[in-house]
């Protein structure tokens, strides 16, 4: 690549996900030259084997959960599923994003005038704070820049006790690899990822699923009650989530997997399955990138430390290297990555319009029905000793709910305990939750009250209406009233000195001797 050896590019980014994409289009605004290096799939795991790929099969499953439904009037004959067609139609949906990716990327090549995008395929490592060495099949060559943005993501963390193998002990980055439903799975982790998979791989019916919680509850960084509701909801759909359950090993056999699990209770269980599945989050890519040539040391769980515009923090003193998303040790979150790799542009421009505020997340779980969360949650509160009024609303009271005969969900709000209510945090559940979450994340943000909030006219009928029904219970004006449905309206508070009423995050599972 003799073109791209001769120039001096000004912005070199390590990683094409959504950090390092929306860092490169976010040059093109300024007339930049960019080189974007990806080693493996382009988007990364924004969309192979994560965000999108992940989502559609959720979306397919739900789908077909609905098909599978007898209570509505009609009733499909003859409904089957097919993983090798499911499979087929993820990676559609994946290769549609990319080529819309390639043809921006194809737009702006070989355009110096407007700004240009190479795009390079290779594994990049540091020569220097200039310059990086890329090793591809063919060849190995150096690409010269005045700035650099890493953007290399996250990939499954491993158990270190357990090998995956790719083909029957697993992550969810061999998913798409399998040739058939199993009949079996395990799913090691009741975080997000593993409470997600357990959704999707449960509600097309095609197979046994168990679900390990090493807790008491899956989602313990969740309030007792979202987690409650999501373990419910799991167990309703046919998943064994077990409780409070160890992994001791796994044997392998030619026609099983053995599982043998130690319980806090004392007692110890052996199930056979089929397909393990390790779900416990994602581990930063930051190996193998040479980073000690340019004087930077990641943390022991390879996290690399950053200023709020990127930069990243290094022993030689360097001022032009950047990090972006996953690796700097913020909410693992494709928003967040986009949002960092926009700002590290904006930071080389000397142009920054604003640094983001990551106390008010918005987050989204696919589950069934999917659960929507931002802000502070009554953990958070009562362990930060603030005090705060709660409402929770059930979707049973709301009429589009009613009508879309889906009344499984609800609305919880948090307030400020005191004149003002500001609204400190919300959690969802429900039909269309991730839609109006932003909503209430704007509300957070610009400190608006309960009173504020009524003065809105809300569309009739919309689910957002449990929303405004949730603030007037909280100012005592709801239509419905908490008396005449205790178990649809709750309305509760908690001050400083009052019993803490929330699991802490950080609980330890005592085992019985």
């Amino acid at each position: 690549m003799p073109e791209i050896r001769d120039r001096n590019f000004d912005i070199v980014i390590i990683g094409s996900g959504p950090g390092g994409f929306a860092a490169a289009n976010r040059a093109l605004d300024y007339g930049l030259h960019v080189c974007l290096i990806e080693k493996s799939h382009l988007g990364g795991a924004g969309i192979i084997n994560g965000v999108l790929t992940s989502k559609t099969m959720y979306e397919l499953s739900m789908d077909y959960s609905v098909a599978a439904r007898i209570d509505r009037g009609y009733r499909a004959s003859a409904l089957a599923v097919d993983y090798k067609q499911v499979r087929h139609t993820v990676l559609e949906a994946a290769r549609e994003k990319q080529y819309q990716m390639r043809s921006q990327i194809e737009t702006f090549t070989g355009k110096p005038d407007l700004g240009d995008i190479v795009l390079v395929h290779g594994h990049a490592r540091f020569q220097s704070n200039s310059t990086v060495e890329v090793t591809n099949k063919d060849e190995t060559f150096e690409i010269s820049g005045k700035h650099f943005i890493v953007a290399t993501g996250a990939c499954p963390r491993q158990l270190p006790e357990i090998k995956t193998d790719g083909k029957r002990i697993i992550t969810s980055d061999d998913i798409l690899s399998l040739s058939k439903f199993p009949e079996r799975m395990l799913i090691i982790g009741s975080g997000i990822i593993g409470c997600e998979f357990a959704t999707i791989f449960s509600n097309f019916k095609q197979t046994q699923v168990h679900l390990l919680d090493r807790s008491n509850r899956v989602l313990p960084y969740e309030d007792d009650d979202v987690s409650r509701f999501v373990s419910e909801n799991l167990e309703q759909n046919g998943v064994t989530v077990h409780h409070t359950a160890q992994l001791r090993c796994i044997r392998e056999h030619p026609s099983h997997l053995e599982v043998v699990l130690d319980y806090a209770a004392g007692h110890s269980k052996v199930i056979e399955v089929d397909l393990a599945l390790v779900a416990i989050g994602r581990a930063p890519n930051t190996k193998d990138l040479d980073f000690e040539k340019i004087g930077v040391c990641p943390d022991k769980q390879g996290m690399v430390k950053v200023s709020d515009s990127g930069q990243m923090e290094n022993t030689k003193g360097y001022q032009n290297i950047y990090a972006v998303g996953d690796i700097t040790g913020h909410t693992q979150l494709y928003s967040v990555a986009e949002f960092q790799g926009r700002l590290a542009v904006e930071s080389i421009m000397d142009n920054i319009c604003y640094t983001p505020d990551y106390s008010n997340m918005s987050t989204l779980m696919f589950f069934k029905p999917e659960v929507a969360a931002v802000g502070a949650n009554e953990k958070t509160l009562q362990e930060k000793g603030i005090g705060y009024k709660a409402v929770f609303y059930s979707n049973a009271l709301v009429n589009r709910a009613i009508a879309m005969r889906n009344t499984h969900g609800f609305v919880k709000i948090l307030v400020s305990n005191d004149n003002k209510q500001r609204i400190l945090g919300m959690r969802a559940a429900g039909p269309q939750a991730s839609s109006f979450i932003v909503a209430v994340a704007h509300l957070i943000n610009q400190g608006n009250s309960v009173s504020e909030v009524l003065k809105i006219f809300y569309p009739h009928p919309s689910i957002t209406e449990g929303i405004q029904e949730c603030m007037r219970a909280l100012a005592s004006k709801s239509i419905f009233k908490p008396l005449a449905f205790p178990e649809n309206i709750i309305v509760s508070e908690w001050n400083p000195g009052d019993p803490i009423t929330q699991t802490p995050k950080d609980e330890k599972i005592k085992k019985n001797k």
